[in-house]
């Protein structure tokens, strides 16, 4: 088990580093002058030099690779362009409104996906079944944009139920709550239906097992049967798709806390590419795919806990 653990472990650093390398790249990609974007169209060339400078972007490419992974592998993210602050302080400020939201979203969505696909199973091939079906994929078509801003429009601006921007203030748990409550909704939608259709084919493929045959013929109900048994092996079938789905929800915030005006690693990112604040750029979007990845270790890791056939296989 330890060494499987390990192995996830180089893979993710691997991961990371490639990341890393891309995103280096892109930067350098990127058509047109930084410092121009940066400071405008009217700044001196002696502001644009000393922009260059503050930036390392005067020194040859490959020692600002260099440089850049040698900070990496300090757990040093670089300083933020205009504050000069850490970038690892400012993404550690932001990064638990995103963890919340994502959270939030997460449990709403799992409770919501799971009752759905097991009321499908119940009904499978009746009238019950194909209406949870077609909601589900038309929960799944919908983007989470557009489910924001609707939702935005009706529940805040038109019935002003609850509040359209910010994350609620600063020690009221109750404002922050109602302030989470349509970002989650948006963000959380889609997941219902992925869930959803997940559940209903790990469980109708676990209702045709011998055990389930089984206890049909000893006289076990036959909610018990899914509620208990075929549930619980439904669950570890979509096990890693969960975590994952997690993972997803930390990354694919973005346009909830754009709409909403939310703090959160997604605003973050975004206000920093228009800004062309690439040290900050390269922190989020690294510390995200941090979060993804650990995600899909702790699913790697969980089903070979539970499932004694993936154990066998490491």
């Amino acid at each position: 088990m330890l060494g499987f653990i390990l192995r996830r472990t180089a893979i993710a650093i691997a991961i990371l580093l490639l990341v890393a390398l891309l995103l280096f790249a892109m930067m350098h990609m990127i058509p047109g002058d930084p410092t121009v974007v940066a400071l405008g169209p009217r700044s001196t060339p002696e502001m644009r030099e000393a922009f260059r400078a503050m930036m390392g972007l005067d020194r040859p490419v490959l020692d600002q690779l260099g440089l850049l992974l040698v900070r990496l592998a300090q757990g040093d993210l670089g300083l933020d362009v205009w504050s000069r602050r850490p970038v690892l302080t400012m993404v550690l400020e932001v990064l638990p409104y995103t963890v919340a939201l994502a959270l939030a979203s997460f449990v709403w969505a799992l409770a919501l996906g799971l009752v759905l696909g097991c009321v499908a199973v119940v009904h499978h091939g009746k009238w019950g079944d194909w209406l949870i079906g077609a909601v589900s994929v038309s929960f799944v078509a919908v983007p989470s944009f557009v489910v924001a801003l609707y939702s935005l429009l009706i529940f805040a601006v038109w019935l002003n139920w609850l509040p359209a921007i910010g994350a609620g203030e600063p020690g009221d748990i109750g404002a922050q709550l109602r302030a989470l409550i349509l970002p989650s909704f948006a963000v959380g939608l889609g997941w219902v239906g992925y869930i959803s259709r997940l559940v209903r084919a790990a469980m109708i493929e676990a209702m045709g097992e011998d055990y389930v045959r089984t206890l049909r013929a000893y006289g076990v109900g036959e909610g018990r049967i899914i509620y208990r048994y075929a549930l619980k092996q439904a669950l570890l079938a979509i096990l890693s798709v969960i975590a994952i789905g997690f993972g997803s929800l930390l990354t694919g915030s973005i346009f909830a806390e754009i709409v909403f005006t939310r703090p959160g690693l997604g605003k973050m990112t975004y206000d920093a590419v228009i800004s062309r604040n690439f040290p900050l750029v390269m922190g989020t979007v690294l510390v995200t795919s941090a979060l993804y990845v650990t995600c899909m270790i702790l699913a790697d890791v969980l089903s070979a806990w539970l499932d004694p056939r993936v154990r066998s296989a490491i």
